[in-house]
């Protein structure tokens, strides 16, 4: 997930989350997450729109905590400081999923 900016701390998040932002909720050890990495640099060329974040789930557990991800890999889109999208599960997601899903936010 080369193409991702990291996010470790809470500041960054809340700086990150003021422009067009994707926030991918992954960790090192999901198999789903590893799957995500077949795929993620694609996306993120396609949707150029949006700039893409990484977030290590086990890294800011108490930020996850407080949104609510427990599964992974999750996305939560912010447009101008405010949530306006979430596809937040513990199933494993595909490029077309995924696709849909930012296709999907207004």
């Amino acid at each position: 997930m080369d193409s991702l900016t990291k996010i470790s701390t809470l500041e960054a998040y809340e700086e990150a989350k003021k422009g067009h932002a994707m926030m991918v909720f992954s960790t090192t050890w999901c198999p789903d997450c590893h799957f995500l990495k077949t795929f993620i640099d694609d996306l993120v060329k396609d949707n150029a729109e949006w700039t893409f974040y990484y977030i290590d789930r086990d890294e800011m557990i108490d930020l996850c905590i407080d949104l609510e991800i427990m599964g992974i890999p999750s996305f939560i889109a912010y447009k101008d400081g405010k949530e306006v999208a979430r596809l937040v599960n513990k199933l494993r997601k595909t490029q077309a999923d995924v696709q849909a899903f930012i296709d999907s936010i207004e």
